[in-house]
């Protein structure tokens, strides 16, 4: 009986060898997430910055109410002061950040390699990292979204003027802020794979969300149908933001929450695509 060389025991051993389920994966990228400094402070700037504004515009209000005339009060809109647009910038600039780190970083220190190596079915990696971040920041503005809404309406209900989830528009506005994390988190997670460096992704992802928007002529129909379809003001038409009055092209709601669920699907598939195709 011939002994077995080298190449067929190396074979044998590849044989027997077991592969990554899915849930290891999810493991290994639950770890890698919060293995970031970066994570615990961007979530934290998330959740601080969302609250304290909210909290801020409400005690404003509250403090100002006698002074507003009847006028006033009466169009007083109590979900802008749960989500106010200065607050709320830090948690989009947050969110797309965690998310161009979770994958650029792992790109700029070389760690990717070794991912692949030890895992060679890179979708399922792109998959479980999507999945992870996307829940991870969907946790997160579901509490971030709902602690601000709630203490922002207890403090204009001594005044008789606070909202509550069965008013119109409220609920809508909780869970589309609550969906802005993870819209953002994964354009970034779209960006850092596409440009591998932390630096250019955030800045890329900080472009798409923040400053492309005013870029754009609000006056004209076409330029203004950009506008509406970018992240940032489709969220911002589902909060009833009261400065799209300067838009003379109002969104639908319906092409808003299109928007939403758009983007984050482009950048997932960017992001599956680019990890499948080219080498780290």
């Amino acid at each position: 009986m011939t002994a077995p060389t080298e190449a067929t025991r190396s074979a044998g051993r590849r044989a027997v060898e077991p592969t990554a389920r899915f849930r290891d994966l999810l493991a290994a990228e639950w770890i890698k997430l919060w293995s970031l400094r970066s994570t615990y402070g961007s979530l934290a700037l998330i959740a601080v910055s969302a609250v304290l504004f909210s909290v801020r515009a409400a005690l404003a209000d509250h403090h100002n109410w006698p002074g507003y005339s009847a006028e006033r009060q009466a169009a007083f809109d109590p979900i802008h002061d749960a989500f106010p647009e200065e607050g709320w910038l830090f948690v989009i600039l947050a969110a797309g950040a965690v998310g161009a780190v979770a994958i650029a970083g792992e790109y700029a220190s070389g760690q990717i390699r070794t991912t692949f190596a030890a895992v060679p079915a890179r979708a399922a990696v792109a998959a479980a990292k999507v999945l992870v971040l996307a829940t991870v920041m969907l946790v997160v503005g579901v509490l971030t979204a709902g602690v601000s809404f709630g203490l922002s309406q207890a403090i204009l209900a001594d005044r008789g003027a606070g909202a509550s989830p069965g008013d119109p528009g409220a609920l809508r506005a909780v869970v589309a802020s609550a969906l802005l994390l993870p819209v953002c988190a994964l354009i970034g997670l779209g960006f850092g794979a596409l440009l591998r460096h932390t630096a250019p992704a955030i800045v890329a992802t900080t472009g798409l969300l923040l400053l492309l928007p005013l870029a754009f002529d609000l006056e004209n129909r076409w330029t203004a149908a950009l506008h509406n379809a970018l992240p940032v003001p489709a969220w911002e038409r589902l909060v009833a933001n009261p400065y799209l009055q300067f838009n003379e092209h109002l969104a639908t709601i319906p092409g808003s929450w299109l928007a939403l669920a758009v983007w984050p699907a482009v950048a997932t598939l960017v992001a599956a695509l680019v990890v499948h195709r080219r080498e780290p």
